[in-house]
């Protein structure tokens, strides 16, 4: 069987058993003599779907339950093979040409203009408000947080993060900031009731705008926190900070020049800017099939050589860069842990092959995270080396 032995030929530390549609089994690298992690395939087409392309047919078959793992968790098949993986590529040729052909056309007829994507962040987002509350923290940060340690709870690293964050703005009381893609709003909520500067979030999501601005309310700062529904392209005021977290990776390849210059046309002289987006460590390459698919419409992360470029051409100065390694393993841990721990809510709301789907999801991506090529960078921009201090102390200062 051509896929037996190619997955064979992939995993070279422990292994696991295969069977496929016909009840054939396979041993899969050296899996452990007594209950292996087995690989059941319930639909023949499978035989040749894993084979050509692997990155889209496999979360799509865990999703419709025509591909079955006994003897242990996703968690743990995923975990073994992305081990052996490491952090390559697309794993054959045919993935490979598959997935040049699919980035190709994407990259050629993917427009994300205000409205599509307005659409794109719908998807995700507007889904339910209810879902989310099970398994983010209760501020609703939907981004990776910083774990001083690995022994952090979700809510401390989260906090982390938006300390961490604040004091790289190095804000001044009073000053005004801007936070594009706003999320449910805290990280604004936040900056306004630490430092007391105006804050002006904006976001595409309706769910998420109708969030922020009841919390705002709720904590009696209307007049410090507003929030707009809008996309950063039709700004045209002057901020002394901005701040986007996770934006970044739905601006599009094609539009990171207009992102940074419109951030650089937006900062003060002496401004302060904080980008935090997930990125890879490997040269550009096409997004993956799945994801972009079920998951995140539009969605995209870029290598640093991709924005390196706009930033330069913007007028900005890369200041400060921070790569956050294994950050998001960790949050995405914590996520999927109170995913599974209520399933039986998320089944009131959706059906079984929704739990999968997100199951697929949440676990991939943690392991991308852990053993492939993600990371999280964190740009500080200015437009004078003078703007911020030349020694990073401040930010680590109580």
């Amino acid at each position: 069987m051509y896929l037996a032995k190619f997955l064979d030929s992939l995993i070279k530390k422990n292994g696991f058993v295969l069977i496929d549609a016909n009840k054939n089994k396979y041993n899969i690298g050296e899996p452990k003599k007594e209950n292996p992690i087995t690989l059941k395939l319930l639909d023949k087409k499978l035989h040749y779907k894993l084979l050509l392309h692997p990155d889209l047919h496999f979360g799509e078959a865990y999703t419709n339950g025509s591909l079955v793992i006994e003897n242990g968790t996703l968690t743990d098949f995923l975990d073994l093979t992305m081990e052996n993986l490491g952090r390559r590529g697309e794993i054959n040729k045919f993935s490979k040409i598959l997935n040049k052909v699919r980035g190709t056309y994407r990259f050629l007829t993917s427009f994300n203009l205000a409205e599509k994507s307005k659409k794109n962040v719908a998807h995700h987002y507007d889904i339910s408000e209810k879902l989310y509350d099970l398994f983010l923290d209760k501020k609703r940060q939907y981004s990776c947080a910083y774990f001083k340690s690995e022994n952090d709870t979700l809510e401390d690293a989260q906090n982390n993060k938006i300390d961490h964050i604040i004091k790289k703005l190095n804000l001044k009381s009073n000053q005004k900031v801007l936070d594009i893609g706003s999320g449910w709003g805290t990280l604004a909520i936040d900056i306004a009731q630490k430092t007391k500067c105006e804050v002006i979030g904006i976001t595409l999501s309706e769910n998420q705008l109708q969030y922020s601005r009841q919390k705002a309310k709720e904590l009696n700062l209307e007049n410090q926190v507003q929030f707009r529904l809008m996309d950063y392209r039709e700004l045209n005021e002057k901020f002394d900070r901005i701040v986007s977290v996770g934006m970044l990776e739905h601006v599009g390849r094609k539009f990171y020049k207009t992102y940074f210059n419109t951030v650089s046309k937006l900062l003060n002289e002496d401004g302060v800017a904080l980008i935090h987006t997930i990125g890879s460590v490997h040269p550009p390459r096409n997004p993956h099939p799945w994801v972009t698919k079920y998951i995140f419409p539009g969605g995209y992360t870029p290598s640093l050589s991709e924005v390196a470029n706009p930033i330069e051409k913007s007028g900005l100065i890369i200041s400060d860069m921070e790569v956050l390694r294994m950050h998001y393993s960790h949050t995405l841990r914590h996520w999927k842990e109170r995913f599974f721990s209520k399933k039986t809510e998320v089944l009131q709301m959706f059906d079984e092959k929704f739990f999968r789907m997100w199951e697929f999801y949440l676990t991939g991506c943690e392991m991308a995270f852990k053993w492939g090529d993600q990371v999280v960078f964190q740009f500080q921009l200015s437009k004078k080396f003078t703007t911020v201090s030349s020694t990073r102390d401040y930010i680590y200062q109580k």
